[in-house]
């Protein structure tokens, strides 16, 4: 390493900063009626013993895409889950270890999927109300904070909320993830109306029984990626 904290190594004319590249990833389900991330439990410093978001350092083989989903896997043991880029943390005292530049990352899984085992190198993993979150270490809540807020933005005006529910559900299931993930009530009439003018669910023609009340018909949502609402003309406003 040369003087200033930079390398040896040549880049063009200039030399590369000593600095590493972290990925850290805010997972979302819904348990229980409530909007949940998933935490760890650091098994090593800095930081042992505390919580924070699933994640590590950038491999050199690899892109941060792909360090985002194996490291996901490595702690947890998700695999399948609905992953997009959120935002670059870069504050020059974020880690202890030095300078560290983390690309976050929010992911949405449904709950059938969600069982975890912590991976070797940690403590523990567990889901958390995002309401009642635990301290967590480096600067992992305002990342868990960013990333709640771009859900809630990315609810109305693209399909990420499907990406929540099995893959036949009723309309009042739909309404609950919409209503839990923006933590406010939604009018049944104009939530039904305005789902099924998007002409993206697909009737399967069957029921199912919910306590006492009339069979609820069930739907399916026929993409498998998330859709930009936008990009097809529409908005939904709630």
């Amino acid at each position: 390493m040369g003087p200033n904290g930079y390398t040896k190594e040549p880049r063009g004319n200039r030399l590369a900063p000593a600095s590493a590249v972290a990925v850290d990833v805010a997972l979302f389900t819904i348990q229980d009626a409530s909007l949940r991330v998933l935490l760890v439990k650091r098994g090593a410093p800095p930081f042992r013993g505390a919580w924070s978001l699933p994640g590590g350092f950038v491999r050199r083989d690899e892109s941060v895409d792909e360090a985002a989903l194996r490291e996901l896997q490595e702690e947890t043991s998700i695999r399948t889950v609905y992953l997009e880029q959120l935002y670059t943390f870069g504050e020059l005292d974020r880690d202890p270890r030095g300078r560290v530049i983390s690309v976050s990352y929010y992911a949405v899984v449904h709950q059938e999927r969600s069982r975890i085992s912590a991976g070797q190198q940690i403590a523990g993993a567990k889901w958390f109300a995002v309401h009642r979150l635990p301290a967590l270490a480096f600067d992992h809540r305002e990342i868990v904070h960013a990333a709640l807020e771009r859900l809630r933005n990315k609810v109305n005006y693209t399909s990420v909320a499907f990406q929540l529910l099995p893959k036949k559900f009723a309309l009042s299931e739909l309404q609950r993830a919409y209503e839990v993930i923006l933590g406010q009530r939604l009018d049944k009439r104009n939530f039904r109306k305005k789902m099924l003018q998007l002409g993206m669910l697909r009737d399967t023609h069957e029921q199912r029984a919910e306590g006492r009340q009339r069979p609820a018909r069930l739907y399916a949502f026929p993409e498998a990626r998330v859709i930009k609402l936008q990009e097809k003309g529409i908005i939904v406003p709630f």
